[in-house]
């Protein structure tokens, strides 16, 4: 029986003391210093910095295993101390310069040709600051040298960023900065053994570094990780190329290297690239990726000390584990040291707390001391499942500075990309295009009085075009796909006021009052009632615009429209006095002139198809009650109407107290303001400053959209902006205020940067923050998907699983060929896939399958291409718990050959159905059915092609009927 001494006292140290406390060749384990754990060597070790201490303990109590958690002792040199003594798990002195000295190991990246971004290492500020001036770097990456205790890297999105930020380092040539490329991708953690020659892959894990939700706020030591992550084969292989290659390198260097390598990387579109090397466990992957271990870690440890890891066979679970980081408030700057922590979870078999930035008081009570001061950390059948039970914990826990991050996971539980406007079919770049492209041909049918495009309306001067005094202003606009959400909730009655209010807020966009109004309603098939809900909204809004519903069309166009389509679009004729002021005025507009923003009611008339998109994905319905007010739907809060600024604004408009006016209308803020704004000037803005409407936050978290993206679509909140002299400013925000409508100063106009933007946006990663949006279906059941080829329904179905709100976790991909393209796919989706190849003895090829699956907790499988036949003693273990399509209408045209018998039927429709499998072949228990027909011209390729087609829309709603039935018992 072995005694333990692992020096360091953090959430990794507790997390490897806890592990080794499990092996049956271990009498005692101890960490130091002194801290909470059951595992203190109380007061005999107080000081880190002393290794002849150490040496006496080890001595004292027969230690036979150094663990060496910090990265300082090890870069210190304390491996080669102890090793007189016992044994130690940690790299030599020589071998840990590659986390000691980051222009060290860029160096010896290059040397090696490992993949790793663009950099240069300077030791003068004025030649950094140079070299970012002369780049072509979009974001730059800023690296202080040294040990920085998982910190100082900093990321700038422009060069005036990265030049403050350079200043504010001390660089010198005893302590370097590096400056690299911001490589794009997603990053990883990968961990292995190493005995100096051979390594073993832990499983890949993903540390969540920045501060909040979203990964917004500054780099931290790691908020929170996960593990196993799935890579494609291609990228795994180069990983482990990767490592092996770092250890061989620095042995032929005469650096050993005993212990834990830890790589982190970059998964770009051109493969894996280090980012950086620690020279020991990771924090806080350790704490899940040891909850996961299976084998006696003594014995691992003792195997790399020994170079024997090449005969020692390594045991991981295949659950999923996550932790989740429970940090001081302020970290990673200040924050208060002192408060009481009460409540802390008892350790389950599922559930396990390690304690980091925490001491005991003399009397008992647990008070926090660190940044980072417990990690709950669960294990469970899923991703989500785990996320669930860590996150029962850490509510529990009673901490007046408690701060964490909710949204652990969340790349690995998405599995899809961020939604745009641009995805759900409105492309803001092409339409920029487009008024590019007509410019000309527009400009040639103008005439004297009608000199502009591409502003708010139209602006005539009828005494230039021959006519009489007066100056008319015109505004064309429609609803758009808003039109889509009332025709479901069968609600009209605000859809007038979106119409009137698009056109007469462009209308006073250029200072005009609106005196006319012409509505076109076109359908289909015409239905008075609501038609007539509709234009009596047009003229209510009228009447509090001031203007005169002086005509439109009603139009019924049958073969065009379908008999529930129909389009709304309007006509607002405006008009001015010519001695008022003629905004935007572009000439005095000057710089520190005061941006206000003026509240709108909600998502007003754009962003609407995105909108559906992001309800449409996470399958919620617009009668569903929001999660910020239970009073009220989804519906309500999507159909608020426009807000009418007519009156509140006109009349400081015409009193010269406003220069500019913008209607935030699609493209957001950063298409809109930027039209009213002289080419020499920017319009400066702090994010945080906006109120926000909670709808723009949900609708950010439940797409997983990016803050730049919501800024470009949605008004998020800004519905008018308006640039105001700063004398003037709290008069026109008072008056504003007066007539019932919130307005705040949001920022000031600045001279435009040199190739800069016309908008500046401040902040914008940090003002977007929903935890998990309410859409977030935690408790899932888990699939595993059966395929023989290329997946292609399979892929249908991981983009079902990848919604918030799908009851499905695809936990596993099954193959029966090793050739199968669908087995990378499944890997590129971060699903694990494994090829369990057929052979010729049926019993034992589904034996195997069935271990496989059991390991994972499975709880239904689809088959989707899978090409081999089951057999009954295989479904009547999976029995009602295999879904499988046949392309056909069940119980006709069962077997092999159903489209080809469909046809020599000559029926006239067949289809496909959605079944259990069950002994009897296409005999189980019908789920659901498409129809397709058959046409003339069809042969056996083109009706089953038509059936594939059905089948691909059906399956992942099959998919989700069988998890839902699971998941709530039905």
């Amino acid at each position: 029986m072995a005694n333990v001494l692992i020096i360091g006292c953090g959430g990794r140290e507790h997390a490897l003391a806890w592990k080794f406390s499990q092996s049956p060749s271990i009498s005692k384990v101890f960490t130091s210093p002194q801290n909470a754990t059951e595992y203190s060597c109380g007061n005999e070790i107080a000081n880190l910095d002393d290794i002849e201490i150490i040496k006496n303990f080890c001595q004292k109590y027969s230690i036979k295993l150094v663990v060496i958690g910090p990265e300082k002792q090890i870069c210190d040199g304390w491996t080669e101390a102890l090793s007189e003594d016992t044994k130690v798990f940690a790299p030599s002195q020589k071998a840990s310069q590659i986390e000691a000295s980051k222009s060290f190991a860029k160096d010896f990246m290059k040397t090696q040709e490992i993949p790793t971004a663009e950099y240069k290492t300077f030791s003068y500020i004025t030649d950094a600051a140079e070299y970012i001036q002369n780049s072509n770097f979009s974001t730059f990456v800023i690296k202080e040298d040294g040990l920085c205790a998982g910190k100082g890297v900093y990321i700038m999105n422009t060069k005036e960023e990265a030049q403050k930020k350079l200043y504010s380092l001390n660089v010198s040539s005893d302590t370097p900065i590096i400056i690299e490329e911001f490589l794009e991708g997603f990053e990883i953690s990968a961990l292995c053994f190493s005995d100096g020659k051979n390594i073993q892959l832990m499983p890949f894990s993903q540390d969540h570094k920045r501060a909040f939700e979203g990964d917004r706020g500054e780099n931290t030591g790691g908020m929170g990780a996960i593990a196993p992550l799935f890579l494609a084969e291609s990228t795994e292989k180069k990983v482990k190329e990767i490592l092996q290659k770092t250890i061989d390198a620095l042995q032929e260097q005469g650096a050993e290297y005993k212990g834990v390598l830890y790589a982190g990387l970059m998964i770009t579109k051109d493969g894996p690239k280090v980012l950086e090397y620690n020279c020991r466990f990771g924090d806080p992957e350790t704490q899940v990726l040891l909850r996961l271990l299976n084998s006696d870690f003594y014995q691992i440890c003792m195997a790399c000390c020994d170079g024997t890891l090449d005969k020692f066979e390594i045991e991981w679970s295949n659950k999923c584990a996550i932790g989740f980081v429970v940090a001081s408030n302020g970290y990673p700057g200040s924050f208060i040291k002192g408060a009481d922590i009460t409540d802390i979870p008892v350790d389950t078999d599922d559930t396990v707390t390690f304690y980091a930035g925490i001491k005991k008081s003399e009397n008992g009570i647990l008070k926090n001391s660190g940044g980072r001061v417990l990690c709950v950390t669960s294990i469970g059948k899923s991703f989500y499942d785990a996320k669930t039970k860590a996150l029962e914990g850490v509510e529990k826990i009673k901490f007046s500075e408690k701060f964490y991050r909710r949204d652990i996971g969340r790349f690995v539980m998405s599995k899809r990309n961020p939604l745009s406007y641009e995805s759900a079919g409105v492309n803001i770049t092409e339409g920029n295009d487009l008024i590019d492209s007509i410019k000309f041909a527009c400009k040639e049918t103008l005439i004297p009085g009608t000199d502009q495009i591409g502003g708010f309306g139209a602006l005539i001067d009828l005494n230039k075009a021959g006519f009489t005094d007066p100056l008319l202003v015109l505004g064309m606009d429609g609803v758009g796909t808003k039109l889509e959400v009332a025709s479901e909730i069968k609600n009209f009655s605000s859809l007038g006021y979106d119409l009137v209010g698009m056109c007469v807020n462009d209308v006073l966009c250029h200072g005009a009052a609106p005196l006319a109004f012409l509505d076109y309603y076109v359908t289909g098939k015409l239905k008075k009632e609501e038609a007539a809900e509709v234009i009596c909204g047009i003229a209510k809004a009228c009447k509090e615009a001031g203007a005169a519903l002086v005509g439109g069309e009603t139009a019924e166009m049958p073969g065009v429209y379908g008999p529930n389509q129909w389009d709304l679009a309007g006509c607002c004729i405006g008009a001015k006095e010519r001695e008022w002021p003629a905004i935007p005025e572009y000439d005095n507009i000057r710089i520190d002139d005061i941006i206000i923003g003026i509240t709108s009611n909600g998502l007003h008339s754009n962003g609407f198809s995105l909108v559906r998109k992001i309800f449409k994905e996470n399958c919620i319905a617009y009668d569903k009650p929001t999660p910020w007010n239970a009073n009220q739907t989804f519906g309500d809060e999507l159909l608020k109407p426009t807000k009418i600024y007519i009156k509140p604004l006109l009349q400081l408009v015409t009193s010269h107290q406003i220069k500019a006016l913008a209607h935030i209308t699609g493209g957001g803020l950063t298409e809109n303001v930027p039209r009213i704004l002289p080419k020499t000037l920017s319009a400066e803005i702090d994010c945080k400053n906006l109120h926000i409407l909670d709808i723009f936050k949900w609708l950010q978290k439940a797409g997983d959209i990016q803050a730049k993206e919501m800024f470009r679509t949605f008004n998020c909140g800004v519905g008018m902006v308006a640039v105001v002299d700063a004398i003037k400013s709290s008069h026109v925000l008072a008056e504003i205020e007066k007539a019932g409508i919130h307005a705040y100063e949001m920022g000031k106009i600045c001279k435009k940067p040199e190739n800069g933007d016309s908008i500046i946006l401040h902040h914008v990663e940090d003002v977007f923050d929903f935890g998990d949006a309410g859409v977030v279906q935690q408790k899932r059941a888990n699939v595993a998907i059966f395929i023989s080829g290329t997946g292609s329904n399979m892929i249908n179905l991981i983009n079902q699983a990848s919604n918030p709100s799908s009851y499905s976790n695809i936990r596993l991909v099954i193959c029966n060929r090793p050739e199968a393209h669908g087995l990378e796919r499944a890997r590129e989706k971060g699903i694990e896939a494994i090829c369990i190849p057929h052979g010729d003895d049926r019993h034992a090829f589904e034996d195997k399958i069935h271990q496989e699956l059991i390991k994972r907790d499975i709880d239904f499988i689809c088959l989707a291409g899978f090409m081999r036949i089951l057999t009954g003693e295989f479904t009547q273990k999976w029995i009602n718990r295999i879904i499988n399509i046949h392309p056909s209408i069940l119980p006709s045209f069962k077997g092999a050959h159903a489209v080809k018998l469909a046809l020599e039927a000559g029926v006239k429709v067949t289809g496909c159905t959605a079944h259990f499998v069950s002994e009897e072949v296409d005999a189980g228990k019908i789920i659901a059915q498409e129809v397709v027909a058959v046409e003339e011209k069809d042969d056996e390729k083109t009706l089953h092609s038509k059936i594939q087609e059905k089948e691909h829309l059906m399956f992942p709603k099959v998919m989700e009927i069988v998890a839902k039935s699971i998941v709530c018992g039905i």
